[in-house]
């Protein structure tokens, strides 16, 4: 079951990132991007979901770009490692993506690290459809460059 979260998930989704390897200080900024979240809720800013199966199990957040035209950019989506390989991350990124086209909305882009370790999120973008266009060296740290991949979600002619 794909759902809005709600202020109540924020320690399980938070839970989520450590356990996918999150660092203190980016905990911190998702706690503060939650937080965020539900001050300001509206359905228009952004919008996050969870997938719930017997308590949480992923979740996914994006925000519009700003000074775009129907632009989002996807900041997180998150599945607990038990549930890999499941097609959990792919529903959420469909919902996602459903939701966007169902609002009129043209582009999604999603960034990543070069990393190693980010390899296989690489990937499940590749096969979900996503085109790599852009690569910006070492935007996080020395030898740690952003990947920057998107999907059309409506044709020019919208």
């Amino acid at each position: 079951m794909i759902r809005p979260i709600t202020p109540d998930d924020t320690p399980g989704l938070i839970a989520i990132a450590k356990e996918i390897g999150f660092e203190l200080d980016e905990l911190q900024q998702l706690d503060a991007m939650f937080s965020d979240y539900f001050d300001s809720n509206t359905d228009n800013d952004h919008f996050c979901v969870t997938d719930d199966d017997r308590g949480l199990v992923g979740v996914a957040y994006c925000v519009p770009e700003p000074m775009t035209n129907r632009t989002w950019n996807l900041l997180l989506i998150a599945v607990r490692p038990d549930y890999h390989r499941q097609g959990r991350g792919k529903a959420l990124l469909r919902h996602v993506e459903q939701t966007l086209m169902t609002r009129g909305e043209r582009l999604l882009l999603v960034e990543t690290s070069s990393l190693e370790g980010f390899q296989p999120a690489r990937e499940f973008y590749r096969k979900c459809g996503y085109e790599q266009v852009g690569r910006i060296p070492d935007f996080y740290d020395i030898g740690d460059d952003k990947i920057v991949f998107r999907k059309l979600l409506a044709t020019p002619s919208n």
